[in-house]
């Protein structure tokens, strides 16, 4: 039986994942927007593309949450996008109501789905879907250091001259603006980026990391980033599909690792079919780990503002 993925919100982060997914051909995959006709269209359009690409994927969209049923992915991707000047934080009370629905929604139709969070804030939302559906937190977990690592990457990559297929980043830390680049673990071949670079055009890549997505609002004008955000989720969910044990920075609720409790929080974990199996702890300086402790007490700040 094939598995099946449904992406809440179909937005263009939401059909860009589905696009990304339905290329993988590893799931059937259902759209839910409360546009009516957002996600149907969306969902035929791309039904209409398979034939074109040889793939053989049911994707279907609509309103209804029991389109859902027996879904093993829930991608949660509703919210309202960043604009020019916002920060991700500024979303939390507008976003919290809606992650809260597409949660309690989705769980009364897919008990044993594993849930994969996109809406910004990220971290804070992720742990509120944690708590608000009551699941164990290794089937909940939230997209961002894959996509916060895959930009530092890109721009090392540029100003290096070299292949991105060399160049592997890890960035930690809550998903924002106090985000950690670990510049002394992220490699060009095995060389350490501390090594390789000089230390004004490192800083540099670091702050536009921070930066990245902030970057693109400011561009877009009238939305947020969809492309990498969306083939980092396809990615995910990807790894629990096929149990594949990546090794990959999310969002992971913390129960002591880097001295943290109760905090969902970039770091890199192992995804399989169960969800995160383990989390890893990298040695850190003594300038990233107080960097850690700054970017985790903002998340926290913010956690608590749900009054869960």
């Amino acid at each position: 039986m094939r598995a099946k993925v449904s992406i809440i919100g179909a937005g263009m982060t939401g059909a860009t994942t589905a696009h990304w997914l339905a290329e993988l051909e590893i799931a059937d995959i259902v759209l839910i927007d409360v546009v009516d006709g957002l996600a149907q269209g969306k969902a035929l359009d791309l039904q209409q593309a398979m034939p074109v690409i040889g793939k053989d994927v049911r994707i279907a969209g609509g309103t209804e949450y029991e389109l859902t049923e027996n879904s093993d992915v829930v991608v949660i991707t509703a919210g309202l996008p960043r604009k020019p000047g916002m920060s991700r934080d500024d979303l939390l009370a507008a976003n919290a109501e809606i992650v809260r629905q597409a949660a309690m929604n989705t769980l009364k139709y897919s008990p044993n789905a594993i849930y994969i969070v996109l809406t910004n804030p990220l971290d804070v939302m992720t742990y509120l879907t944690m708590k608000v559906t009551g699941l164990p937190p290794h089937r909940v977990f939230g997209q961002a250091g894959i996509l916060d690592s895959t930009r530092m990457a890109t721009f090392v990559a540029e100003e290096l001259g070299v292949s991105v297929e060399n160049v592997h980043c890890y960035v930690l830390g809550g998903h924002g603006d106090e985000m950690v680049p670990l510049t002394h673990i992220s490699n060009v071949a095995g060389i350490p980026l501390d090594q390789i670079l000089p230390a004004e055009r490192l800083d540099a890549i670091v702050e536009r990391t921070r930066k990245g997505g902030g970057e693109i609002v400011s561009l877009l004008k009238m939305g947020s980033a969809f492309y990498a955000p969306g083939v980092a989720v396809a990615k995910m969910v990807e790894a629990v599909i096929r149990d594949k044990h990546l090794i990959a920075p999310v969002s992971a609720y913390l129960q002591g690792e880097y001295d943290l409790h109760d905090i969902y929080f970039g770091v890199a974990a192992q995804l399989g079919r169960n969800g995160i199996e383990k989390v890893l702890e990298y040695p850190l300086t003594q300038n990233e780990k107080q960097a850690l402790k700054v970017s985790a007490a903002i998340v926290a700040e913010n956690i608590a503002k749900l009054k869960l």
